[in-house]
């Protein structure tokens, strides 16, 4: 009578399944259908991620359930020789876990890549047909245990001995990574997946002429990461992987072997220990032994989890993560405003910033939806004699519509403008409040913005002494190619505030602001860790012609916004706009011509196209 009942209790045991399996699908809709009528009758939660290269799947339920599902996926040729996880566990700790974890509910989408590589979505990932030969956790045990030795896969071509790369993230490797007598090991020490393309950039040296052993937590990741490793060419080739990534290598080898601590995983679970307890990592604040993750502690600027212990974590804290510190980030540049709500702020250099309309939230620990992701962070630039605040007035229907995937960020240019006037007499149609006024004073100064611009004229001496002088003449609406100066001080502002405000994903300019935005994406490469970003959206922009813009195409992805030919837009002629546009790749530009005038639209079906080049970046 007792082997019954403990056979229903087995049925009822919780379980977690793990599976990814890169192929060409013929039939997305048909797959999808699968899965939502396999999942839900099944009652499965957690992440399916659909392609038209493949299917990566993390769910879960009961065990005898999950065991059902795999068997139903496996009836489907397509999935042949994959490699399914499945482990017995506890149910999701509380909902606040379960939820952002993404185990409350099913979630199904269709995706461009199973991982974001590369964090330039234009750009062509590397084929996964070129990804690094397979290793066993027992092959990938030896090659360790032997320093890089192979007993059956041996290029003695190589003789620059073995390396072993991390895969993940920083958040990751705090808790657990390989450690092997005589290996060398590299820890990128990124943020996301899509910085590691540029971390192998910057690094190429540590591994060419070597062997390279790569894991991650399941293996997919490392199926992308080794192919763009053997694309860069001769020297590269000898890349390997260790199938089935941390999870088979602990399974294999309960007591940890070269593993160290414990591995990170995307679900409730949070983490994966051996049957060796120690800790490796400590806490951010104390320094204590500490490697649990269960509160979701996040860092105030980048939203990167931090580990902060039971007896430092105070309800409302904020912190800052050992990435953000490094590039001048501080607790004391966080405070609170005459709201109780938080925002960051410079304590060190004054910047003249208009914040987005989203602060950081004062209840820390975040809570953090992993499936859907954050918002992008967009520095605004203004237009000539224009403001922070103007240009936010200016830009409020876009930022209304964009509030679900976007924060716009608005700064003031460096270069403070002098008021001007232009006396007007009678039966003049200028800028006087009336026509019959014989205007020859300037106007009062109460209530008066100032104004600023990113380049100037060749003579142009800094702030006036006086609040107003007299315009040189009627306005000029080819004034904007006589402003070629002072580039050099933008830039060096430019770069403090992506040190003190950033990260920012990308920078949005206006006329003059687009400009700008041009001048710093034609020197990306060389601003390389003083100011990252992915890409750029110039509105009614123009090209100077300036050394920066000799050096064509600019590689950043860009969407160029303009009027149409039809003489809409009465400052920035179309043929400006279009031929900065022809200053960047082809391969990695947009445009949007509309018929709106000198300004950005909002309406569709300019909108929508905004929003989609946006989604890429998500």
């Amino acid at each position: 009578m007792a082997e019954p009942e403990a056979q229903g209790q087995d049925e009822e045991r919780y379980g977690v399944l793990l599976y990814y399996k890169y192929v060409d699908i013929p039939d997305l809709d048909e797959l999808v259908a699968f899965y939502e009528s396999n999942c839900n009758s099944l009652g499965l939660l957690g992440r399916v991620r659909l392609s038209p290269n493949g299917v990566n799947v993390t769910v879960g339920g009961k065990l005898s359930l999950l065991e059902k599902h795999i068997a139903n996926v496996r009836s489907n040729s397509l999935f042949e020789g994959t490699d399914f996880k499945l482990a017995a566990c506890d149910r999701p700790l509380n909902d606040k876990v379960a939820k952002e974890c993404g185990f409350n509910a099913l979630s199904i989408r269709v995706v461009k890549e199973l991982v974001t590589l590369n964090s330039d979505p234009l750009l062509k990932s590397p084929e996964i047909s070129n990804a690094g030969i397979h290793l066993s956790a027992v092959e990938f045990h030896s090659a360790l245990q032997t320093a890089g030795q192979f007993s059956e896969i041996d290029s003695p071509a190589y003789s620059g001995g073995l390396v072993l790369l991390d895969a993940r993230n920083l958040y990751e490797t705090r808790i657990g990574k390989f450690h092997a007598p005589n290996v060398e090991t590299l820890d990128p020490g990124i943020r996301q997946y899509s910085d590691l393309p540029s971390w192998i950039d910057d690094n190429s040296e540590q591994l060419k002429g070597k062997r390279v052993l790569m894991y991650c937590t399941g293996g997919i990741r490392c199926e992308m990461a080794s192919a763009y490793i053997r694309s860069k060419g001769s020297g590269f080739e000898n890349v390997f992987q260790l199938f089935g990534g941390i999870q088979r290598y602990l399974e294999q080898f309960p007591d940890g072997g070269f593993f160290k601590g414990k591995n990170f995983v995307f679900d409730h679970r949070i983490s994966v220990g051996s049957s060796d307890a120690r800790t490796i990592s400590t806490c951010l604040l104390c320094g204590s032994s500490f490697d649990d993750y269960s509160s979701r502690c996040r860092c105030a600027y980048c939203r990167m989890l931090v580990l902060v212990c039971d007896s430092c974590r105070i309800e409302g804290a904020l912190y800052v993560c050992e990435l953000c510190l490094k590039h001048g980030k501080a607790v004391g540049s966080v405070a609170s405003n005459e709201n109780g709500k938080t925002q960051a702020i410079s304590s060190e250099v004054e910047l003249k910033t208009v914040s987005s309309d989203t602060k950081l939230t004062s209840e820390l620990p975040w809570s953090h939806d992993n499936r859907s992701p954050r918002k992008l962070r967009i520095l605004c630039l203004h237009g000539f004699r224009q403001n922070a605040s103007s240009f936010k007035g200016r830009t409020a229907s876009l930022a209304k519509k964009l509030k679900n995937i976007v924060d716009l960020v608005f700064v003031d240019a460096p270069h403070e403008l002098p008021y001007i006037y232009q006396p007007c007499s009678t039966g003049s149609h200028g800028d006087c409040t009336s026509p019959s006024l014989h205007q020859i004073h300037p106007p009062p100064t109460v209530n008066c913005r100032k104004k600023f611009a990113w380049l100037v004229a060749s003579d142009f001496s800094g702030k006036s002494e006086v609040d107003w002088k007299i315009a040189d003449g009627p306005f000029d609406p080819l004034q904007y190619q006589q402003q070629t100066d002072g580039f050099d001080v933008s830039l060096a502002y430019l770069k403090t505030v992506f040190s003190q405000e950033g990260p920012f994903d990308g920078i949005l300019g206006f006329s003059q602001g687009a400009a700008m935005a041009a001048l710093v994406s034609a020197q990306r490469g060389r601003l390389k860790g003083e100011m990252d970003f992915r890409f750029v959206i110039l509105c009614s922009g123009f090209a100077l012609k300036l050394v920066e813009f000799e050096r064509q195409p600019i590689n950043c992805p860009s969407l160029h916004i303009f009027g149409s030919n039809h003489g809409e837009d009465r400052q920035i002629a179309n043929q400006a706009s279009r031929d900065l546009a022809s200053l960047f790749d082809d391969g990695c530009c947009g445009i949007i011509e509309h018929d709106c005038g000198h300004i950005i639209p909002t309406r569709s079906p300019y909108i929508d196209e905004i929003k989609n080049f946006l989604q890429r970046f998500l």
